[in-house]
């Protein structure tokens, strides 16, 4: 919990007019965190700097840790996710926390209410190079989802069979930022970008033969890319590309409701 004389101090200086509200609020973003036993802070106000709740990545940890975890987020976050859990650790978390659900392709679990939806303006377009990449990709789509953005699918539109891809044209169109996931030789993004108008959140995958490198290949490809406008995040990294994709959405909303004050 926050530190009670640390805010104390600070709410008797606004009140006492040496302290903007403003300021107060700026100092209270850093204030706020819980310990758990000896293993873990909880960082409970993530969300007041970034916009996004702290996330459980789930490998390396035990499940009791999980669970402890999951009950401090949850006392102050709607949603509360957890990353990379296998089907048997999900089994056992559910056993503390029956009300837990589990997204297997993503291997996300999460706490989530039963009317969550759409909470940000904007789309996020998830683009698959194949079937293979449908992990990484799910990963992204449901971090997306859980953290309040609309969000529009397309697998398996690689390169190989480019027809596919330009059958669904409109959807590009219709997105506000793309996340491309590709393994094997990572050009799908590329390819992409060059007949999309907005941001590209290109992810190589460890998918691919001896030579693609774990995806390093696709990595280096994606970096390399002659295409603009294309931002890339490390390998099978779904969950990173949602958060930058969803920061990117949050940044023109706020411009645009600016725009829209300073025009007043």
């Amino acid at each position: 919990m926050t530190q009670p004389d640390t805010l104390r101090a600070l709410l008797q200086a606004v009140s006492q007019g040496q302290l903007s509200p403003e300021t107060a609020l700026d100092q209270l973003k850093y204030l706020d965190f819980e310990p758990i036993d000896d293993f873990a802070k909880i960082d409970h106000h993530r969300t007041l700097r970034t916009g996004f709740p702290e996330v459980i990545w789930g490998p390396g940890k035990t499940v009791n840790q999980i669970v402890q975890i999951m009950r401090s987020l949850h006392q102050h976050n709607p949603v509360v996710m957890a990353t990379r859990i296998e089907p048997e650790v999900y089994a056992q978390v559910q056993q503390h926390i029956p009300a837990t659900v589990y997204y297997d392709i993503a291997r996300i679990c999460a706490l989530v209410p039963s009317s969550w939806a759409a909470q940000h303006p904007g789309t996020i377009g998830i683009l698959t190079a194949g079937t293979a990449d449908l992990p990484v990709a799910e990963e992204a789509a449901i971090t997306a989802e859980l953290c309040g953005f609309a969000v529009k699918r397309l697998w398996d539109v690689g390169v190989a069979g480019l027809h596919r891809l330009l059958r669904h044209r409109q959807l590009i169109r219709d997105v506000d930022v793309l996340i491309v996931v590709a393994g094997m030789e990572g050009a799908l993004p590329s390819v992409v970008a060059g007949l999309a108008d907005c941001p590209i959140v290109a992810v190589p995958t460890s998918v691919g033969y001896g030579a693609s490198f774990n995806g390093l290949s696709a990595l280096l490809t994606m970096l390399n890319s002659c295409a603009t406008g294309i931002g890339v995040v490390n390998i099978d990294n779904g969950f990173g590309a949602a958060v930058l994709a969803g920061q990117i959405l949050r940044t023109g909303a706020r411009l645009a409701d600016n725009r829209w004050k300073n025009s007043r």
